[in-house]
């Protein structure tokens, strides 16, 4: 095998370490507070611990995991502030690819807008509505081609899953976003980029606020 062999497989079971470890925090299978041992998860995925290293650094930038002196990695804590921090980066970021990509946005892309929508709305899954809600998000973000951007608004909206997915049951998540989707999404067809914007900051802003405010009120 090549050094590049040899670099693209590590690099690759790096991607699906993390991305085991990020589908079990998001869950709640991995709850927040919980040790993650480097050892154990090597010795799960039969790997040494440089990709496991590797898939603690990606989840440590993610916000998913956070590693602290004489305690070790640890899923990250929920907390309000943290919610607010990322919603605001979300709003911020999300507004940003908007604007960039409209002069590019294709009817294709309002049609999957529209099709995830649909998915969403037709669905009590929690699961299958988070994928969707995504779709939405990025199909009407990812014209703007900027691939850092959209990477780091990747990033935020997986932490930002992991907020919903501990606080959905309490929350009256799905008409409110679904309709706010619709709204967003009209303004679009009509060709109005600034309405857009503003209902897409506030449907952002307002959704972390509540969670926020979920979190505050739990014991």
């Amino acid at each position: 095998m090549s050094f590049q062999d040899e670099t693209e497989a590590g690099a690759s079971l790096t991607s699906r370490i993390a991305g085991k470890l990020s589908q079990r925090i998001l869950t709640g299978d991995l709850a927040p507070g919980a040790a993650v041992r480097q050892d154990h998860v090597a010795a799960e995925f039969g790997a040494s611990h440089v990709p496991v290293r590797e898939a603690f650094r990606t989840l440590e930038a993610q916000g998913l995991l956070v590693s602290e002196p004489r305690r070790g990695v640890r899923v990250a804590p929920l907390e309000p502030e943290l919610v607010r921090e990322v919603t605001a980066m979300r709003a911020a970021l999300e507004a940003l690819a908007l604007r960039r990509g409209f002069p590019r946005l294709a009817a294709a892309d309002l049609e999957e807008a529209a099709s995830a929508i649909a998915e969403a709305e037709a669905s009590q899954e929690i699961l299958v509505w988070e994928a969707a809600n995504r779709r939405f998000h990025h199909a009407i973000t990812a014209p703007c081609g900027m691939r850092r951007l959209l990477a780091t608004i990747a990033d935020q909206q997986r932490t930002s899953a992991r907020f919903l997915f501990a606080a959905w049951q309490d929350l009256d998540w799905q008409p409110r976003s679904d309709a706010e989707h619709r709204q967003i999404l009209a303004e679009l067809q009509a060709g109005r980029i600034e309405p857009a914007v503003r209902a897409l900051e506030t449907h952002i802003l307002d959704a972390g606020e509540a969670l926020a405010a979920k979190l505050l009120r739990s014991p």
